[in-house]
């Protein structure tokens, strides 16, 4: 089961930046920071289901909104592409801290520049993802046309982008023109993919060539055949997260596996070893099966198997479902099929006693033509069952700490 998660922290330049971090069920092979386009948001489609398919893949991935943008604190108009490297890299440091180095930057469109820049900013990032990018920041510029005239006659400009309104001062053009993001790719030394569609009709497949020339190896480039600029086809974005994690398996931090340990040799033990997955996830190992226990996420499991006391459950239904088969066998009665509902509760103390009581509550189901002596006559039997018994007489644990074979 997939999490997701909102999170916040300081951008550039001290305002509060608005996040998602989506977690696998699992622990995570590998965490990712993706960079959406220019005057998107952290929850535009492509952003979304990226981020949510990379999670089926293990990688988690946090995306946020650029500064004055989305949910995020701050005003728009005094931004520019190096604020919006410098909010990346905040990002990355802020993942770093919290919860892991992000291996892999994933950048759309301008956020695809920009990552390129940020990634020859933070040493511990390993590769770097664009789809369809522009090889020089200034090309937004291109999108708003007669921008330019206004910004040299009254230093601002209102531009409307994707139908919303943004300000656009004479520090933002000169900023993006100074952009350097061809000379980052080159510089870069670290795995690059760039992903295109050649129909793109916002950024050009031009672009693609521009930063695939400029970038050194290890380089790959990937054709979204058909897909356009915003890739609004949920197979389109699919396909690319698909094409990343693959393409990023070679590249990025793998987790210690902890394998499941070997069965015994015995019916009678049972082990229970962590996954490793973080939480409490835990292999349970019998003689002959292979299964696994947590806890719910409310309580800071990944919910990844039964939760202990779902187990003592299972048990006691099960112990009694197994008697009362055996019972009827033997009795040669009528009954076609057995159901047993365990449900386990707490109850407050009595009689003096400083501890809450443990309730198994027991509900038999069994289907067949019995009269209401033998139908009583199962009660009786079920409370018969080993399982009960164990439970309702008191136990001795012996516990002892032995050295790891």
């Amino acid at each position: 089961m997939q999490r997701s998660t909102k999170v916040s922290f300081k951008g550039h330049d001290g305002s509060e930046l608005a996040a998602r971090l989506e977690m696998p069920a699992g622990r995570p092979r590998a965490y990712a920071l993706f960079a959406h386009c220019f005057s998107c948001s952290k929850d535009i489609l492509a952003a979304t289901r990226i981020a949510r398919h990379l999670t089926e893949n293990d990688i988690a991935v946090l995306r946020f909104d650029f500064t004055g943008l989305g949910g995020s604190e701050g005003d728009f108009a005094n931004t520019n592409f190096t604020s919006n490297v410098q909010d990346l890299v905040a990002a990355a440091e802020w993942l770093r801290a919290e919860h892991g180095a992000a291996d892999l930057l994933i950048g759309h469109s301008l956020g695809g520049a920009a990552s390129i820049v940020a990634a020859t900013k933070l040493p511990f990032v390993k590769a770097v993802a664009t789809i369809g990018a522009p090889s020089e920041a200034g090309h937004v510029l291109r999108q708003m046309p007669g921008v330019m005239e206004a910004i040299d006659e009254k230093g601002e400009a209102d531009v409307l982008l994707a139908d919303r309104p943004f300000k656009i001062k004479r520090q933002f053009v000169e900023d993006v023109k100074g952009s350097e993001v061809r000379e980052a790719a080159a510089k870069l030394k670290r795995p690059l993919i760039i992903l295109h569609s050649p129909v793109d009709e916002i950024v050009s497949i031009e672009n693609a060539t521009g930063l695939f020339i400029s970038a050194k190896h290890p380089k790959s480039f990937v054709s979204l055949d058909h897909a356009d600029h915003l890739l609004t086809n949920p197979v389109d974005t699919e396909y690319a997260a698909d094409v990343i994690a693959a393409w990023a398996d070679r590249y990025i931090s793998e987790p210690v596996a902890i394998q499941p340990p070997a069965h015994p040799s015995s019916h009678d033990t049972v082990i229970v070893s962590e996954t490793g997955e973080g939480g409490y996830a835990n292999h349970v190992v019998t003689e002959h099966h292979l299964m696994r226990a947590d806890e719910p996420e409310n309580l800071g499991g990944l919910d990844t198997g039964p939760a202990p006391y779902e187990f003592i459950s299972a048990g006691l239904g099960a112990c009694t479902s197994i008697t009362l088969r055996m019972y009827l066998n033997r009795k040669n009665w009528p009954v076609d099929h057995i159901r047993v509902n365990v449900t386990h509760s707490k109850e407050d103390p009595e009689n003096g006693s400083d501890r809450q009581k443990d309730v198994f509550t027991r509900e038999l189901q069994v289907t067949g033509d019995l009269s209401e002596d033998q139908r009583s006559r199962l009660v009786e039997i079920a409370n018969k069952c080993p399982v009960h018994k164990t439970l309702h007489n008191a136990s001795e644990i012996r516990t002892h700490l032995t050295d790891i074979s």
